[in-house]
Parts: C-alpha cells; sequence; structure tokens
C-alpha cells in the first residue's frame, strides 16, 4: 500500500486514455450485472419452497401442444397427488397487441394448487360466480389502473370467439397478491379467466387443456408420482412429460431461447473486446514510462517490484471500473424492476454477482498487465536510459 500514490500517478498519467478505458470498462461491467441477473432470475423461477411440492404435465411434443380434458379426473387418481388443476395459454394483449398479458384460462380450483397466492374469499367467490369474471394481479392492475367491477376489453392473439372475433370482455372480480415476494413478479402480472367460459366461447379449444399443476402429498415422492401420471397416456396420441415446476420452467424458457447461451455469448464477446482495450492501454502505458521504470530500478526498486507496481496498475483500473459498472448495474436492475412490476425474471445484483464479478476484475486485470508486467521486469536500465 506505500507505493499505491506511485501506481496512482502513473494510472492516471494520460488522464484522457485512462478515463475512456474506465468507460469501456465500466461498460462491460454494467452489461455484466444486468445479464447475470437476467440469467439467475430465469434460473430461479419456479425454485420457491412451495413450488418443489407441486408438478407440471404438460404435452411430451411440444409445450404449445394441448392435452384432453379428460386427464383431470385420471391425474387425481395417482397416489400421492394431492390435487390437481389444469390451465390454457389466452395470448391475451389489452388496447394493443404490443400490451401482452400474461393471460391464462384456468379450471376452478386452479388457485389452490398457489397457496402463495391471496385472494379474499369474497372475492374468490364472486369469481366462482362470474361467467365471465377475471383476477388479475396487483401489480398489472396498478400498471392500468383497474380496479374491482371494471369490465375490460380483451385482445386474444391466439383465440377467436365462435362468430370469429378476437374481442373478448371480462368482468374485474378480485385482485391477486403473492405472499412469496421471490415469484410476486410473475403472480403479480397474471390474468385468470375461467377455462369453461374460454373453452365454450372458442371454437379451436374442444375440450383440451394446456399443461396440468399437481400437488403432491409428499415432495420426496414428486419423481414416482411424475412417472405414474405420465404412464396414463403412454403409447396414445398425447404422451406427457411431467416435471418439477422448476424443471418445467426452464424447459419451456429454453423452447423459446436458451438464456444461458445468449448471455454467455454476449459476455464473451464483451470481455474478449474489453482485454484487447484494456491490453493495449497498459502496454502503451508501460512504453511511454520505461524511462520511468528504468529511473525505479536505478534508485533501488527490485525487477519483481516494478513487475508488481505494473500489475496492480492494471487490476487497480479494472477494479475502479469494474466496481463503477456493477454498482450501476444495482441501481438500473432495480428500477428496471420497478418499472416492469417484476413483469420479466430479474435476479437483485446479489452477493454471488459481486463475487463473480470481482473475481473477474482481477482475473482480467492481471491477464492484461501480464506481458506489460513482464516487459518492465526485464528491463535493461542502460538500454531504457540511452533510449533504445
Amino acid at each position: 500500500m506505500k507505493y499505491l500514490h506511485l501506481i496512482w500517478a502513473a494510472l492516471f498519467r494520460r488522464k484522457m486514455r485512462t478515463l475512456l478505458t474506465l468507460v469501456s470498462i465500466i461498460a462491460a461491467f454494467l452489461l455484466f450485472g444486468m445479464l447475470d441477473a437476467v440469467r439467475t432470475g430465469f434460473d430461479d423461477a419456479g425454485k420457491s419452497a412451495i413450488g418443489a411440492q407441486r408438478l407440471q404435465t404438460g404435452s411430451k411434443l411440444s409445450f404449445i401442444q394441448t392435452l384432453p380434458q379428460a386427464l383431470d379426473a385420471q391425474i387425481a387418481q395417482v397416489p400421492g397427488v394431492k390435487s390437481v388443476g389444469y390451465a390454457n395459454w389466452f395470448g391475451g394483449a389489452y388496447q394493443d397487441p404490443h400490451n401482452q398479458v400474461f393471460s391464462f384460462a384456468v379450471s376452478d380450483n386452479y388457485l389452490d394448487q398457489y397457496p402463495e397466492i391471496d385472494v379474499s374469499a369474497d372475492e374468490h367467490k364472486a369469481f366462482d360466480n362470474t361467467r365471465t369474471g377475471a383476477l388479475v394481479g396487483e401489480q398489472l392492475a396498478a400498471k392500468y389502473h383497474w380496479k374491482v367491477g371494471d369490465k375490460i376489453p380483451m385482445q386474444s392473439t391466439i383465440f377467436p370467439q365462435q362468430d370469429g372475433s378476437k374481442n373478448w370482455t371480462f368482468d374485474i372480480v378480485g385482485i391477486l397478491h403473492s405472499k412469496d415476494k421471490k415469484a410476486g413478479g410473475f403472480f403479480d402480472q397474471m390474468f385468470l379467466l375461467h377455462w369453461k367460459y374460454f373453452d365454450d366461447s372458442t371454437p379451436y379449444n374442444r375440450g383440451t387443456v394446456g399443461w396440468y399443476v399437481s400437488r403432491v402429498t409428499d415432495a420426496n415422492q414428486a419423481d414416482r408420482v411424475a412417472k405414474a401420471i405420465d404412464a396414463l397416456s403412454n403409447n396414445s396420441d398425447h404422451e406427457t412429460r411431467t416435471q418439477t415446476e422448476a424443471a418445467a420452467t426452464a424447459s419451456w424458457m429454453k423452447q423459446l431461447a436458451d438464456v444461458g447461451l445468449i448471455v454467455s455469448s454476449i459476455m464473451g464477446a464483451v470481455f474478449f473486446t474489453l482485454l484487447l482495450l484494456s491490453g493495449n492501454t497498459m502496454m502503451q502505458a508501460v512504453r511511454e514510462r520505461t524511462s520511468e521504470l528504468a529511473v525505479l530500478k536505478t534508485i533501488g526498486f527490485s525487477s519483481h517490484a516494478v513487475m508488481a507496481m505494473v500489475l496492480a496498475e492494471s487490476v487497480l483500473l479494472l477494479l475502479l471500473g469494474g466496481v463503477l459498472g456493477l454498482l450501476l448495474a444495482v441501481v438500473l436492475v432495480a428500477g428496471f424492476h420497478a418499472a416492469t412490476g417484476g413483469a420479466i425474471p430479474m435476479a437483485p445484483v446479489g452477493a454471488d454477482i459481486w463475487i463473480h464479478g470481482l473475481v473477474l476484475m482481477v482475473v482480467v486485470g492481471l491477464l492484461v498487465g501480464a506481458l506489460p508486467a513482464l516487459r518492465a521486469m526485464r528491463l535493461n536500465i542502460v538500454d531504457a536510459l540511452a533510449g533504445r
């Protein structure tokens, strides 16, 4: 630490070059923090403690393939199944096709599978007794200023009604509140309607469901129960795949896009570019200070001490930019989460991301400083002072 002032002075010898390099490092670690928050958010989807007690059963072929509603009674009879509900993706949009809403047509007992969702008894009763009734998440209701009693026009981007119109109308009878704050970003954005009304009103469903959600009596027996459920439709035209909620969510996401691969590819390109840029900055900085480094050796600094100072300068450059980038990521992730109401899974920039980020800063700093540091260590005093 006693040489920190020398390292700091060397780092900002060319202020504009250092500042521009810092901006690049800040941008790289800002992307790292935000993208890792997205990756972690998708990985954590469905991993709540209650979610471990649920199984999702969908088509073995594709998540867009529907299943017969008659499977409901058969799944309910499987030993180890506590209760079962089902749902269809509705594909709703409000006012404009771009305003997509997480909307599902659900069975009457669907909410029984999700004890982490809270709705008052009166509102639940109103939903049961209203054919066109809808329950909406509190964040979604706040976003569009909806309240109980409102009649909401909704477009379905997938299912028309019997007359061919894709315009539907629903009566808001209750607001959903999430008890599980970790999963609340999704539940607070849901729009639930009656499966029976949906099935009767569109000619394109005809007694089929998108997926089943089963609660098991013992989470430790989930694998056995899953195999028993899938055995019900073996060798049929609607074979199923039953998974834990976390595995089903991950499977859905991978059919849409491999988030982990996308994030890794982007970050690989960003950090490769950062290595070249930071390495070039350090090479120029050491080349310009050749005579100064020779003077340090002349007054008693060892070759290893000079090498360590150059490496410390490189690591300090990465730490300054990296820490500022992650601090910006903390602010922007929190702001983005608040702005979207948690509709897009984004984990907070927590300890894991900070630890990975700090390790990356040190590793990249050592890599970009390695060649300049070796050059400084091997520097010949006579040649350097002679300008050779």
